[in-house]
């Protein structure tokens, strides 16, 4: 089945308002059940579930940047994978679920090894089939996992997708660093600021606040705060050692790359070509979408066409016992 191609509408035209417009139009919250697990390193983060019906698969999300279950995407994929009957979860990172996690450290792009404990846990949970996506900083993050695992992922998990994952970290910066993109820097500081000097009152000394209070834009702040934090020598080595971009060769699992060419947070340019992927990566990039849009139909527009791409991807991915229910 060929996968349903994305159709921008007329009335919004562009990668921002594209990218904008989802952010008016993100509809309720779905019935979430939180659960919260303790980490290795007794940290603790927090899921919030939707219930499916026995024996459903499991749909598991990873947000982006300052996301959380109340992100227009997490609300969407939730309600769609509901609808279905299956089992969803969406994962917060450290510090994202509305409460300040423990320890110094928080989340970043690269996070591969909490990643890691995650869906190795979720796997012990006895579903017929786990399926997993990532969204921007999630997808990046996932991706990396993937490839760090080889073929052990698929021992993990059934299926992957990777939603507008900003796989050149460096050259994400470089485009979120002027012109209207400053926009979205700044949107991400607004939280990111203010939580990075609750943390310097909790853990004097482990981060420059002075110039993350200056920071205006997110490699300064990167520089300040998120490289010292994860154990990075500076923004250039977390940037270098945390982007999938390099080492999605690596990946075994079946894996969809969704990608908007018009998304203002990565440019075109650094999309990999389909002749340097694996076969069990699929790459669809679609001329518009902006950055995890993809709003579609009349004014006020819907914001489903995503969900219903991922879940008919990972439908492909079902095992035959789970088809033949």
């Amino acid at each position: 089945m060929r996968p349903s191609q994305y159709l921008a509408p007329a009335w919004l035209p562009g990668g921002h308002a594209q990218t904008i417009w989802p952010l008016l139009i993100k509809g309720p919250l779905p019935s979430y059940r939180r659960e919260r697990w303790t980490t290795p390193d007794e940290d603790f983060i927090d899921l919030d579930w939707v219930a499916g019906k026995s024996g459903a698969p499991c749909v598991v999300l990873f947000h982006g940047l300052e996301g959380s279950s109340r992100s227009h995407y997490a609300r969407r994929l939730m309600h769609a994978v509901e609808h279905r009957g299956w089992h969803g979860v969406v994962v917060h990172f450290r510090g994202c679920s509305g409460e300040p996690n423990r320890l110094p450290r928080a989340y970043h792009s690269g996070d591969s090894q909490e990643i890691d404990w995650i869906l190795s846990r979720l796997h012990t949970q006895g579903f017929p089939a786990l399926f997993v996506a990532g969204v921007s900083l999630g997808g990046n993050a996932l991706l990396k996992w993937l490839a760090e695992q080889g073929p052990a992922a698929s021992r993990v998990i059934t299926a992957a997708a990777a939603v507008s994952a900003p796989l050149d970290l460096a050259a994400a910066n470089v485009a979120l660093s002027s012109g209207f993109n400053l926009v979205y820097a700044r949107h991400f500081l607004r939280t990111l600021i203010p939580a990075a000097r609750a943390k310097d009152r909790r853990f004097p000394g482990r981060i420059d606040l002075g110039r993350a209070l200056q920071a205006r834009s997110l490699g300064e702040f990167d520089d300040a705060v998120t490289a010292p934090l994860h154990g990075f020598l500076g923004v250039d080595d977390y940037y270098a050692r945390s982007s999938a971009g390099p080492l999605l060769g690596a990946i075994e699992t079946p894996a969809l790359l969704l990608h908007a060419a018009n998304d203002p947070f990565l440019p075109a340019a650094a999309l990999p070509h389909p002749d340097q992927l694996p076969v069990a990566v699929t790459l669809e990039i679609h001329p518009h979408g902006g950055h995890v849009g993809f709003v579609h139909g009349s004014l006020p527009g819907r914001i489903d066409w995503l969900p219903q791409r991922l879940l008919a991807h990972f439908a492909a991915h079902l095992p035959a016992a789970c088809r033949m229910r």
